[in-house]
């Protein structure tokens, strides 16, 4: 049908076609950006309630309140929260009222400790969970210990807060000042641990040591210039290839670990726990000692060493046999033997390689002299043990025998 000027009645209606076209081209064009957005592409049309965190921990290390939570993915109005999260911790010092458990109390006006933005949340993030540390002051400390109250709330803009998380309520104590002079130093028996009993806390004397915890760890050699020498300390944590663990609790110092092997580059560290009414509270890390174990220590001289004769039989000459009991240390090599022709002088030794018995047929012993003989034992690392007790023998002259 054609659309005639003339066709059109008069007034509003009556529009002119060419004034009428682009009024419904706009309109299409809203109804195609607001009325048919692509699947999948969510706007937010205004920011979202999270829900609230349900996890909330908090544990004492040292004087650090040790705080663990979840941050919510959705909101209230059951959204994904696609925005970053800001935080917002809180912290009271008040005892929950008697029939209230932690987890029920909620301050009445809950403190706010300070506020983590965005752009820092995932520096306090550890294997998916949010991790703060607390670290107490003198005076918000006290001897007999006090209640501390932690709750937290998020938010994606500040007029759209949280509820409040789940509380978490624990007494905090003064822990004990950390060790600061542990040492390491390789004996026969192993690695030892020696440190000084801590006496102080942050606000008075340190209460009862219940007992010490030694923590263990092993690096690479090359990560410490120190590692070979017989004690190294620090306080920056090393990177470690084998992570730290608890090895023992001794009550006491000094701490001899066993269970290490040579060569290897092993870090130690040591806490101790102090015994509160109710309570154990650990210290925070004493300085880093580290220490690679390497066998300097001889084996036990030889001993009941002696040189008998062996007369000649046909064609073989006579010769000295040696013999000698086996030492009593697990990692010998093997046995040098050292001849002298006077009692008081060290001797040459007579065996080019090691001996992997303990015997020895002296050869070349000259008829009609009189030689000292002495014996050492040889461990696997190279360290010889001093030299057993002497033993005198000879082979008679051709005329004698």
């Amino acid at each position: 049908m054609e659309i005639r000027k003339g066709d059109l009645a008069p007034g509003p209606a009556a529009q002119p076609y060419a004034l009428r076209l682009p009024i419904f081209y706009f309109l299409f064009s809203i109804f195609i950006l607001y009325g048919c957005a692509a699947p999948g592409e969510p706007i937010e049309r205004k920011p979202p309630t999270p829900t609230p965190v349900a996890d909330l921990t908090a544990s004492q290390s040292g004087n650090d309140v040790i705080l663990t939570f979840t941050l919510p993915r959705d909101s209230v109005e059951k959204r994904e929260i696609l925005k970053p999260i800001s935080i917002d911790v809180y912290r009271n010092f008040e005892p929950v009222p008697p029939g209230n458990s932690p987890a029920a109390f909620t301050p009445a006006n809950p403190t706010l400790l300070l506020t983590i933005p965005p752009a820092m949340v995932d520096r306090y993030t550890v294997q998916g969970r949010t991790r703060f540390v607390d670290t107490l002051r003198a005076e918000e400390l006290a001897p007999g210990g006090r209640e501390a109250v932690y709750l937290v709330r998020v938010f994606v803009s500040p007029k759209k807060l949280s509820a409040n998380s789940n509380v978490a309520a624990l007494t905090v104590y003064p822990a004990a000042n950390p060790i600061a002079d542990l040492k390491a130093e390789f004996q026969r028996a192993g690695v030892a641990l020696s440190w000084t009993p801590p006496e102080k806390t942050l606000i008075g004397k340190a209460p009862d040591i219940a007992s010490y915890r030694v923590y263990r760890a092993e690096i690479e050699s090359a990560q410490n210039a120190s590692a070979t020498s017989p004690a190294a300390g620090g306080t920056e944590t090393p990177n470690t290839k084998v992570p730290f663990a608890r090895i023992a609790e001794p009550a006491s110092p000094p701490y001899i670990d066993t269970q290490t092997e040579l060569g290897k580059t092993y870090v130690y560290s040591v806490r101790s726990v102090e015994q509160y009414p109710g309570a154990q509270i650990e210290s925070l890390d004493s300085n880093f000692a580290t220490i690679t174990p390497k066998d300097v220590f001889p084996p036990p001289a030889p001993q009941d060493l002696v040189a008998a004769f062996v007369p000649a039989a046909g064609a073989a000459p006579g010769y000295l046999d040696l013999s000698w009991s086996i030492n009593a240390a697990t990692d010998i090599a093997g046995y040098n033997v050292y001849r002298s022709e006077e009692p008081a002088r060290p001797g040459t030794r007579v065996n080019s390689d090691l001996l992997l018995t303990p015997a020895f047929r002296d050869m070349n012993a000259v008829p009609g002299r009189t030689y000292f003989y002495t014996v050492t034992a040889v461990d696997r690392s190279g360290n010889e043990s001093p030299a057993s007790p002497p033993a005198s023998g000879s082979v008679p002259a051709p005329d004698q025998q």
